[in-house]
C-alpha cells in the first residue's frame, strides 16, 4: 500500500482524481511525523527532496520542521540525514540549476531571492539549528558531510552576518570549517573553499581565527598541488579566500609576513619566453595572484606595514620577478596592465625598491629604461586608457618621497645633460605636454608635477629649462611656453581636433602643473609674474562669466593668482602682494574671487580624486584631478582666502608678529642650548662626585685592611722569633750527625746569601721611596699651611688645621711602618747571623729547607710591605685631588656639629630643669611625712589609739621610701 502511495507520487498512473502538490506535500509531512519505520521516513524525506525544486514554497512551509527534527532524532542513518539536508538546501539556496528563459520577467527571480532569504531566516530563527549544522559536518559519510557543506554556504549567502555571530560564539566552529580543507574528497574540499570565503567576507575576527588555524600554509599548499597560475579554478577558489584573509587585515597581513609566504609568491610569477597562448583560467589567477600582492602593499596599509611588506619582496627576489614580466614580450593586455600597478605600489615610498626599478631596462636594442618605455606608452594615443592610467600611476609611485629620482627626471631637461641621440623621460615628457592629444597634455602635465612636488631644488632647477619653438626664434623657457599655451586661445583650438571637454583637460593639466610648480617656491612666482601678460589673463578668465566647463578652469585660475599673492616676496614692483589684491578687488571683486576659487573643491571628480592614489577614471572626459593635487589645494584654499582679505595693515603686523616669534624662537633656542649644556655639566660634575666618593671608600677600606694585615704580619714574625730560637737551640745538639748532606747544605745556603742580597737592595729602594713620601708630605703641609693663611674666616682655618691632621696621622702611619720594616731588617739579618753560624757546622737537609721556606715567607712579607707602601702613596695623591671636597664635607659636618651642640645644651637645659621639679616634690612629700608622723605622736600623747597596722604599714612606708632614697642615692654615685 505504501509503496503505491510512493508511484504515484513519484509519477506512476493511479486511478481516481490526482492530488495537489501541496496536498501530496502536507500527506508526506504527515509521513515523516507519524512513520516509526525508518524506512517510512527516510521514503517520505526523499520524496520531499524529489518535489523540493517544483514545489519550493509548499516545501519550504510545511516540511521544514520536520526536516529540522530528522536532523536531531536520526542521528544514526546517514541516508535519512543526506535527503533531509538536500531538501533545505533546495528550499533556502537561490541558485537555479536549470537555464531560465532570457524572457522570465526579473520579479519572478526577485520573489525567489526574497523566497530563499525567508526560509533563511526562519531556519536561523533557532540559533541551535546552525550549531546542530556544525555538529553534523563532523560525520565523514560523504553523504551527509557534502549537502552540509553546501546548506550552510548557502545560509551564508543568504545572511552572512547573522551565521557568522552564530559560528563565532560556537565552540570550534570555525575549527570544524578548517577539518575541511583537509578532506581527501575533493568536491568537499573545493567546496569548503567557497564555504570560508562566504563566512570571511568583512568579519576580522573569524578572518584571524581562520588565519590562526593554520589557512595560509593549507590554501598555498593547494595552490602549489593544483599547478600554481597554470591550475583551475580550485586556485581561484584559494586565491580569493586569500584576498579575503588579508584585505584590510593588518594582524593577518602581519602574520603572513612574518611566517615568510610572501616568499612563497615568487614562483607563482615565472613566466617563460612564449607567452601567447594564455587560458581565461591562467589570466584570472595571475590577475588574483597580483591583487594578493597589491594587498600586502597597499597604500591605505600603515606605512610601516606597508614598508616592511615592501622590503620583504625586494629581498626575496618578488620585485625583480614582476619586472620581468613587465618586459616581456606577448603578456596579455590586462596582466600587463595590473602588473605595472602592482610593481607601482611594491616600490611607493620606498628609496631602495625605486632605486632598483630605475636600474631597469628593457630588453631592446639598444637597452632602454623601463622608466622610458612605460613613458611612451603613456604618451601615445593609440594604447588602451587603462594601461596609460597604469603608467601614470607608476611613475608617480616611483617619484612618491624620491628626490633622488625627481632630481634625475629633472636633469634629462636641462641643457647641459640633453643626449641628442637617446630619448630621454624629459623629452617624452616635453612632448607630450604639447602634443595634439589632449590625454598625453594631461597626464604630461601630471607627471611633470610630481617630479616638482615637495622639491624647491628641482622646482628652481626646472626654470633653467628652455625650449625651441620654431626656427629663427630664440628659445623660450618651459614656463613661459605652459602660459603660452594657455592664454592662446586659438592655438589650443588648433591643438585640440575634438570637442570642448578636450581643450578643458589640456587647460586643467597646465594649470595642476603651474599650480605645483610655483607653490611654496618665490622665485618662481616671480618669474611667473614677470612676463606682463600672465596676470592680465588670469584676471580675465576669472571675472567672465563663462558656462559649467568652464567653472573649474575659472576655479584653477583662481588658486594660481592666490598662489602668487601668498607666496609673493614682493621683488616686482608692479605686482607686490598689496597691487595684485587691489587688482583683484577692482577687477573680480574679493567675494566673487572666493566664489570661483570654492569651484575646484565643489567639483563632483574632486572628491573622487581626493579618495586614493591610483588614478582609477572610467573614461578620458573624467581624468581631470590628480590625487597629490587635492591636497595642495586642500592646503591652500583656506590661507589663499585670508591673504586676499587682509589688509595692508593687518599683513604688517602679521609680519612684526612673524619677526618677534623668529626672534623668541631663537632666544628659546638659545636658552634651551644653554640649559642643554648645563644639564651636561652637571651630569659630569655629578658623576665626578659620585667617583670621588667611591674613591675615598675605597681609600679607607685599604687602610683599614692594611692595619689589619700589618697586625697579622706582627703576629706572625713573633711566631717566627719564638720558632726560630727553638731551632738554634736544636742545631747545637745535632751538630754531628748530618756530616753527610754537607755539599747538599753548603748549595742551599748559597742560595740564601744571594736571596739575603736581594732583600738588602730592595730594603734600600724602599728607603728611597719613603723619603720620596716624605718629601711629599711636607710638600702637602706647605701647601696646606699657605691654604690656611689665605683662607678667609675661622671655619676655613679649621678646615685645613683638620686636614694637617690627617696628614700628620698618614705621616705617623709611614713612619711605623718604617719602624716595622726596620724591626723585619734586624730580623732578616739576625736570621743571616744564624744562616751563616749554621752553616760552620753540617745540619741536616730538612732543617735547612725549612729555614729557606721560612725565608722565603720574610721576603714574600717584605714585597707586601712595598706593596702597601705604594698604596699609601696612591692615598696621598688620592687625599691632594679630593682637598675641595673634603673642606665642603668638613663645612657640612661643622654646621651639623653646632646644631647638634645647640641641640645637646636645649635638652641638658630641660633635663636640670625636670630634675629641680622632682627635688621639689620630693621635700614636699618630706615635709608632710613629717607632719603625719607628728600629728599621730600628739594623738598618742593626747591618749588616742591608733591601729597597729596601720602603723606597721606607714613605718614600712618609710622605711621603703628611705631605701628608695638610698638607692637612687647609690645610682646617682654610680653615674
Amino acid at each position: 500500500m505504501t509503496m503505491n502511495f510512493f508511484r504515484g507520487v513519484m509519477g506512476g498512473q493511479p486511478a481516481g482524481p490526482q492530488p495537489t502538490g501541496a496536498e501530496t506535500i502536507h500527506k508526506l509531512c504527515d509521513r515523516v511525523a507519524s512513520s516509526t519505520l525508518l524506512e517510512d521516513r527516510r521514503d517520505a524525506v526523499r520524496a520531499l527532496k524529489s518535489l523540493s525544486k517544483k514545489y519550493r514554497l509548499e516545501v519550504g512551509t510545511q516540511a521544514m520542521d520536520h526536516l529540522v527534527h530528522i536532523l536531531q532524532t536520526d542521528r544514526s542513518d546517514s541516508e535519512i540525514l543526506g535527503y533531509a539536508l538536500d531538501t533545505l538546501y533546495n528550499i533556502i539556496c537561490n541558485d537555479e540549476e536549470e537555464e531560465q528563459d532570457e524572457s522570465e520577467d526579473e520579479n519572478a527571480q526577485k520573489q525567489e531571492e526574497d523566497l530563499g532569504v525567508l526560509f533563511t531566516d526562519k531556519f536561523l530563527g533557532d540559533s541551535e539549528n546552525v550549531t546542530l549544522l556544525l555538529t553534523l559536518l563532523e560525520e565523514f559519510d560523504f553523504h551527509v558531510r557534502w549537502p552540509g557543506v553546501k546548506l550552510l554556504t548557502a545560509l551564508l549567502k543568504n545572511q552572512c552576518n547573522q551565521v557568522q555571530g552564530v559560528i563565532l560564539v560556537s565552540p570550534m566552529g570555525v575549527s570544524r570549517l578548517m577539518d575541511l580543507l583537509a578532506d581527501s574528497r575533493e568536491v568537499i574540499r573545493n567546496d569548503g573553499l567557497l564555504l570560508l570565503q562566504q563566512l570571511t567576507k568583512g568579519n576580522a575576527a573569524i578572518q584571524k581565527i581562520v588565519a590562526f588555524e593554520n589557512a595560509f600554509e593549507r590554501l598555498l599548499d593547494i595552490i602549489t598541488e593544483e599547478g600554481s597560475s597554470d591550475g583551475g579554478i580550485v586556485v581561484e577558489d584559494c586565491l580569493l579566500l586569500l584576498v579575503n584573509l588579508l584585505r584590510n587585515n593588518s594582524s593577518n597581513q602581519n602574520f603572513f609576513k612574518e611566517g615568510s609566504y610572501i616568499q612563497r609568491m615568487k614562483p607563482w610569477f615565472e613566466v617563460g619566453d612564449d607567452n601567447s597562448g594564455w587560458s581565461a583560467q591562467k589570466v584570472t589567477n595571475l590577475h588574483l595572484m597580483l591583487q594578493l600582492v597589491r594587498v600586502m602593499v597597499s597604500p591605505v596599509n600603515s606605512p610601516g606595514a606597508t614598508s616592511s611588506c615592501q622590503k620583504s619582496m625586494y629581498q626575496c627576489g618578488l620585485l625583480q620577478q614582476l619586472c620581468t614580466i613587465l618586459m616581456a614580450t606577448g603578456v596579455p593586455a590586462d596582466i600587463l596592465t595590473e602588473t605595472i600597478n602592482t610593481v607601482s605600489e611594491v616600490i611607493r615610498g620606498s628609496q631602495i625598491n625605486q632605486d632598483y626599478f630605475a636600474s631597469v631596462n628593457a630588453p631592446s636594442n639598444p637597452p632602454r629604461p623601463a622608466i622610458v618605455v612605460l613613458l611612451m606608452s603613456m604618451v601615445n594615443e593609440r594604447q588602451p586608457f587603462v594601461l596609460r592610467c597604469a603608467v601614470l600611476y607608476c611613475f608617480q609611485c616611483f617619484l612618491y618621497k624620491n628626490q633622488k629620482g625627481q632630481g634625475e627626471i629633472v636633469a634629462t631637461l636641462l641643457p647641459s645633460t640633453i643626449d641628442a641621440n637617446s630619448i630621454s623621460a624629459g623629452q617624452l615628457l616635453c612632448g607630450g605636454l604639447f602634443s595634439a592629444d589632449s590625454l598625453s597634455n594631461w597626464c604630461a602635465a601630471v607627471a611633470l608635477a610630481h617630479a616638482l612636488q615637495d622639491n624647491l631644488t628641482q622646482k628652481e632647477q626646472l626654470l633653467r629649462v628652455q625650449l625651441a619653438t620654431s626656427l629663427g626664434k630664440p628659445p623660450v623657457s618651459l614656463l613661459q611656453q605652459c602660459t603660452n599655451i594657455l592664454s592662446q586661445g586659438d592655438k589650443i583650438d588648433r591643438r585640440a581636433k575634438s570637442e570642448k571637454g578636450s581643450k578643458v583637460q589640456t587647460r586643467v593639466g597646465l594649470l595642476m602643473l603651474l599650480c605645483t610648480w610655483i607653490s611654496n617656491c618665490p622665485i618662481a612666482v616671480t618669474h611667473f609674474l614677470h612676463n606682463q601678460e600672465n596676470v592680465p589673463f588670469l584676471t580675465g578668465q576669472i571675472s567672465e562669466n563663462l558656462g559649467e566647463d568652464e567653472r573649474l578652469v575659472q576655479g584653477l585660475c583662481a588658486l594660481l593668482l592666490g598662489i602668487c599673492i601668498y607666496y609673493n616676496d614682493n621683488s616686482l614692483e608692479n605686482y607686490t602682494k598689496e597691487k595684485l589684491k587691489q587688482l583683484i578687488e577692482k577687477r573680480i571683486g574679493k567675494e566673487n574671487f572666493v566664489e570661483k576659487l570654492g569651484f575646484v573643491t565643489k567639483h563632483e571628480l574632486y572628491s573622487r580624486a581626493a579618495q586614493k592614489p591610483q588614478p582609477v577614471f572610467p573614461s578620458p572626459e573624467q581624468m581631470l584631478f590628480d590625487h597629490e593635487f587635492t591636497k595642495l589645494v586642500k592646503e591652500l584654499e583656506g590661507v589663499i582666502t585670508k591673504a586676499v582679505h587682509k589688509t595692508s595693515e593687518e599683513e604688517k603686523k602679521e609680519e612684526e608678529v612673524k619677526k618677534t616669534l623668529e626672534q623668541h624662537d631663537s632666544i628659546v633656542i638659545q636658552y634651551k642650548d644653554l640649559i642643554r649644556d648645563q644639564d651636561t655639566q652637571i651630569q659630569e660634575l655629578r658623576e665626578q662626585v659620585s667617583t670621588l666618593s667611591l674613591n675615598s671608600e675605597q681609600m679607607h677600606n685599604q687602610i683599614t685592611q692594611q692595619q689589619s694585615q700589618i697586625q697579622q704580619h706582627k703576629d706572625q714574625y713573633n711566631i717566627l722569633k719564638l720558632k726560630l730560637g727553638k731551632d738554634s737551640q736544636g742545631l747545637s745538639s745535632s751538630q754531628g750527625e748530618g756530616a753527610h748532606v754537607n755539599g747538599l747544605h753548603s748549595e742551599e745556603l748559597s742560595q740564601l746569601r744571594e736571596e739575603v742580597e736581594e732583600l738588602r737592595r730592595q730594603h734600600t729602594l724602599q728607603h728611597t721611596q719613603l723619603s720620596d713620601k716624605d718629601s711629599l708630605i711636607n710638600t702637602l703641609r706647605c701647601g696646606a699651611a699657605a691654604a690656611a693663611q689665605t683662607t678667609e674666616g675661622g671655619a676655613g682655618g679649621s678646615d685645613n688645621t683638620e686636614l694637617l691632621r690627617e696628614v700628620e696621622s698618614l705621616r705617623s702611619r709611614v713612619q711605623a711602618q718604617c719602624a716595622e720594616i726596620s724591626q723585619l731588617q734586624t730580623e732578616r739579618q739576625e736570621l743571616i747571623r744564624r744562616a751563616e753560624a749554621v752553616s760552620s757546622a753540617p745540619a741536616s737537609s730538612s732543617e735547612s729547607s725549612a729555614d729557606t721556606v721560612k725565608l722565603s715567607e720574610l721576603e714574600s712579607r717584605l714585597a707586601a710591605q712595598t706593596t702597601e707602601t705604594e698604596r699609601l702613596k696612591e692615598e696621598c695623591r688620592g687625599l691632594r685631588e679630593g682637598h675641595a671636597g673634603l673642606e665642603q664635607q668638613l663645612a657640612s659636618a661643622q654646621s651639623t656639629v653646632a646644631i647638634e651642640q645647640t641641640e645637646k645644651t636645649k635638652l641638658q637645659q630641660e633635663v636640670q630643669e625636670s630634675k629641680k621639679e622632682q627635688d621639689d616634690l620630693l621635700m614636699l612629700l618630706a615635709d608632710q611625712d613629717q607632719k603625719i608622723l607628728n600629728l599621730k605622736q600628739r594623738l598618742r600623747d593626747l591618749g588616742e589609739t591608733i591601729d597597729e597596722d596601720e602603723d606597721e604599714l606607714d613605718t614600712r612606708d618609710q622605711f621603703g621610701e628611705d631605701d628608695d632614697d638610698d638607692d637612687e642615692e647609690d645610682e646617682e654615685n654610680n653615674d
